[in-house]
């Protein structure tokens, strides 16, 4: 099971962190960003993206237009996986993935094809880089993620 390793009870050893003490932050950066493509394109196909700590997903909303009339509009959101929730004692808005939706795991050759990385190094990176997310989650510290 994917999230079981980001379910952690001691903090993250650098030797857990192979290939992100390899790469630079630009490189890093290029990846998360290739990623971010990857994941928006899907979500255009009406799918949700888990990467192991959480899924993105299209989620149906409604939102408040001239006149309080409300409007049934679908906005993109990072849903935290439950048992992650519940691991580190989290708070975050419910949402659902819509049963319809097929959910899909990140597709790294694919990915790769568009970067000059090897899909292992992606892989790696990004796994590694939610360790790190799942350590600041641990510790409570802040963690700011932004994508495009």
């Amino acid at each position: 099971a994917e999230m079981q390793k980001y379910l952690l009870y001691n903090s993250v050893e650098a030797e857990e962190l192979p290939t992100l003490r390899e790469l630079n932050t630009i490189e890093i950066c290029k990846i998360w960003s290739a990623m971010s493509r990857h994941i928006y394109k899907q979500l255009l196909q009406k799918k949700a993206v888990d990467i192991g700590v959480g899924s993105f997903a299209v989620v149906p909303a409604h939102a408040t237009v001239a006149e309080g009339k409300v409007l049934p509009i679908e906005r993109p959101m990072f849903i935290l996986n439950k048992p992650l929730k519940l691991f580190y004692n989290l708070e975050s808005e419910e949402a659902k993935i819509p049963d319809e939706t097929p959910v899909v795991h990140p597709d790294f050759e694919a990915i790769a094809a568009n970067t000059h990385f090897r899909h292992e190094i992606l892989q790696h990176c990004v796994q590694e880089t939610l360790l790190c997310f799942a350590e600041a989650l641990r510790d409570n510290k802040e963690v700011e993620f932004s994508f495009r």
